[in-house]
C-alpha cells in the first residue's frame, strides 16, 4: 500500500524531532494524534518505523529505508506548490536556516529583515548553534558553514571571505603589560571557544597564535565579544562583529590576521525550488555587501 503524502509529513516531522510532542508542535497537531497516525503507518507498512529511547523517538532500520524515498517526495509537494502559486510576485512561506553564532548574531538580523521587507508574505527562521547542521534530515532549508562538506547530496556555493583579528578594549590594554608580539599574550587572560566544544577545525583561532591556555571561554561568539567588551581580556574578534561593540581597538593587526570564509550549503534536490533558488540569490548577495560593509567601517 503506498502511504498517503499526510501521513509521510507526519513521518518526517517525528524524524526531525525524535519525539511525538516535538512533531505535534511542528504541525500544530495534538501528540497523540501523531501517535496514532504514525501507528497506522507502521501497520500499513507492516514494520515499525521507530524505536522508542531514552532520548527519544529514534528510526528504525524500515524508517531510515522510508527517509529517502519520503524526502522525495516532500521536495516533489514543494516543486508542485510553487507551479501552483506562481513566483512572479513577491516570496511566500517559510524559509528556515541554520547558521554558526557569529554570522546569525551579527549579520543575518539585518540581512534577513531587508529581504523579508520586500517580501512581506515570506516567514524567516534563523537558526543559531555552534555545531553543523544535518540537511538531510532537513533541519533546516539551507545552512552557512565555515567550512565546505565534503559528503552528501549536497550543493555548496561560496559566500564571501571574512577577517578575524585579537582585539580588546583600550581601557584594557591601558592597564595591563604591553604587548609587542604575540609572546606577549601569554601574560594576559584570552577570551575564546571552550576548546573539546570546537565543531569545526576553522574555528580553532587561538592555536594560531600560540595560545594554549583560555581564561574565558564560551562555545557562544556573542559571549566571547561581550567578555572582551566588559575588559575581560584579548579575544579573536570577527572584523564584522566589532562596529557592534564601542571602545575595542584590534590588537597585533600586522602579526595576527585571519581569514575564514561563510558558505551556503543546500540539499541538492532543492535546486529545483525556484522560490529557494531566489532567496539564495538574495542572501548570498546581501551577505557580501553585509560583510563588506562592517569590515570597512574597522
Amino acid at each position: 500500500m503506498t502511504p498517503h503524502w499526510d501521513d509521510i509529513r507526519i513521518f518526517l516531522a517525528v524524524a526531525r524531532s525524535e519525539s511525538l510532542s516535538g512533531a505535534g508542535r511542528i504541525l500544530r497537531i495534538d501528540p497523540a494524534t501523531v501517535g496514532r497516525r504514525i501507528a497506522r503507518l507502521e501497520e500499513e507498512l507492516g514494520a515499525p518505523l521507530f524505536a522508542k529511547s531514552p532520548t527519544g523517538y529514534v528510526l528504525s532500520e524500515a524508517g531510515q529505508r522510508l527517509m529517502g524515498p519520503a524526502l522525495r517526495a516532500e521536495t516533489a509537494m514543494q516543486e508542485a506548490t510553487e507551479e501552483m502559486a506562481g513566483q512572479a510576485g513577491g516570496l511566500s512561506g517559510q524559509i528556515r536556516i541554520g547558521a554558526p553564532d557569529g554570522c546569525a548574531n551579527f549579520l543575518l538580523p539585518q540581512v534577513c529583515a531587508a529581504i523579508g521587507a520586500e517580501n512581506p508574505d515570506l516567514e524567516i527562521q534563523i537558526v543559531a548553534l555552534p555545531r553543523v547542521f544535518n540537511l538531510t534530515r532537513r533541519e533546516a532549508d539551507m545552512v552557512i558553514a565555515v567550512s565546505p562538506p565534503t559528503a552528501g547530496r549536497l550543493t555548496v556555493q561560496k559566500i564571501t571571505d571574512y577577517r578575524l583579528h585579537l582585539a580588546a578594549t583600550v581601557r584594557y590594554l591601558r592597564s595591563h603589560p604591553p604587548i609587542a608580539t604575540l609572546a606577549d599574550l601569554r601574560a594576559h587572560r584570552m577570551v575564546g571557544y571552550i576548546p573539546d566544544m570546537i565543531f569545526d577545525k576553522e574555528l580553532d583561532y587561538l592555536s594560531e597564535a600560540g595560545i594554549e591556555r583560555v581564561s574565558l571561554a564560551s562555545n557562544s561568539v556573542s559571549v566571547q565579544l561581550n567578555w572582551v567588551r566588559q575588559g575581560g581580556g584579548i579575544g579573536v574578534l570577527h572584523d564584522f562583529s566589532l562596529p557592534w561593540a564601542r571602545g575595542l581597538q584590534k590588537v597585533l593587526p600586522d602579526q595576527f590576521s585571519l581569514t575564514r570564509s561563510f558558505y551556503l550549503v543546500r540539499h541538492a534536490d532543492d535546486r529545483r525550488l525556484e522560490r529557494q533558488n531566489r532567496f539564495a540569490t538574495a542572501l548570498v548577495e546581501r551577505l557580501r555587501q553585509e560583510v563588506q560593509s562592517l569590515e570597512a567601517r574597522t
